[in-house]
């Protein structure tokens, strides 16, 4: 924006510079924008999260068979598989960390009543994703595939 005033001589002079108009419009406008865009990552963050759970179900679901070929029976305890601990934390990389980690966005767990015949694996959301995915919550799948969450969303899986 250039505008018109005049040196000490009275002669015309430009100047270069922006107005509090046009620095409160260009403010404005960054405003609304993120007001957009702010949501939509928030809702990918906590979807790609969920990817992480279900690919750590799939891992003990693939353990899970493997026991069961060798073993002609499912485990009921998640350290038979490898795992630290009977229930393990996921963080937002995707790694196994304890169940009692400030970082655990996810616990892969057995559900109650797995026997050597039938298991429901599951992943509990934690902390801050456990309130930004309240629409899915917990993700279950049975030995057999069977899909399901308790929560009321219709596309978790």
């Amino acid at each position: 924006m250039r505008n018109r005033v005049t040196d000490d001589a009275g002669n015309p002079t430009l100047t270069r510079g922006f107005t509090l108009i046009e620095i409160m419009m260009v403010i404005a406008i960054i405003g609304i924008l993120a007001a957009i865009a702010l949501p939509g990552y928030e809702q990918y963050v906590t979807r790609s999260k969920r990817g992480l759970a279900k690919s750590a179900i799939v891992q003990v679901m693939d353990l899970q068979a493997q026991f069961f070929v060798d073993n002609k029976a499912f485990t009921t305890d998640l350290t038979d598989l490898g795992y630290a601990e009977n229930g393990f934390g996921i963080n937002r990389s995707g790694k196994e960390v304890a169940s009692t980690s400030t970082d655990r966005v996810y616990i892969i767990q057995l559900a109650s009543g797995a026997s050597a015949t039938a298991f429901t694996m599951e992943a509990v959301p934690q902390l801050a994703q456990a309130t930004k995915d309240s629409k899915c919550g917990t993700l279950k799948i049975t030995h057999t595939g069977v899909k399901s969450v308790t929560g009321s969303g219709t596309d978790c899986w």
